[in-house]
């Protein structure tokens, strides 16, 4: 649990609300949380429905892992506790950004589910899209694109998610995308095609 640490801190609303914002950008705002071993497909994934979203005239952006501990989460490594202090962060920067009317997509092994179940409880029901992007271990291993699988194995990446540190899968996800076996479009589709059935985005091209 995050110790509050500051005192003599008041929450300030603001006049507009978020369903205001969401009435004008013409979508709800809501968090869809990629989790899964690295090579998955997440920031892939999360990449091309942020373009659909783009096309189709709604407001979106990606929280990408790599990316993010570039700036805000520079000072973490990988140990668990930072894992933990990681997503953390993450759920509360992706929080704002839905209630600012934003379809926000996290791309994170985000390995433990406690952590991910905390975020959950951050949104209100319904605002908060687990998707589990699933993946064998032999096929992330073969895809591996920056050589990490190879260097856990040899001992080089210590706390290797998947190698030598653990990833709990999703209990109850809202979405599962088995990257062994769909290809892109085909996630790209069934996300998009969630957020349609479940009125978050309308179901015209534009708005």
């Amino acid at each position: 649990m995050t110790i509050q640490k500051a005192t003599n801190i008041t929450w300030h609303d603001g006049a507009i609300t978020k369903s205001d914002r969401e009435r004008l950008i013409q979508q709800k705002g809501v968090v869809i949380w990629f989790t899964g071993l690295s090579s998955s497909g997440k920031s892939t994934i999360a990449r091309a429905v942020e373009e659909r979203l783009f096309e189709r005239g709604h407001q979106s952006y990606v929280l990408d892992g790599d990316n993010i501990r570039h700036g805000l989460n520079k000072n973490l490594g990988f140990s668990p506790e930072d894992r933990e202090e990681n997503i953390r962060r993450i759920g509360e920067v992706a929080k704002l950004f839905a209630d600012a009317g934003f379809v926000t997509m996290t791309a994170f092994i985000s390995p433990y589910r406690k952590d991910r179940d905390r975020n959950r409880e951050l949104l209100k029901k319904g605002e908060f899209i687990e998707v589990f992007v699933k993946v064998s271990l032999d096929v992330a291993e073969e895809r591996d694109p920056k050589g990490l699988y190879k260097k856990a194995r040899a001992g080089e990446i210590k706390e290797f998610t998947g190698i030598s540190a653990p990833y709990e899968e999703p209990l109850n996800p809202e979405l599962i995308l088995d990257t062994d076996k769909l290809d892109l479009t085909q996630c790209q589709d069934a996300v998009i095609r969630y957020l349609v059935e479940n009125g978050i985005i309308s179901a015209n091209e534009k708005g």
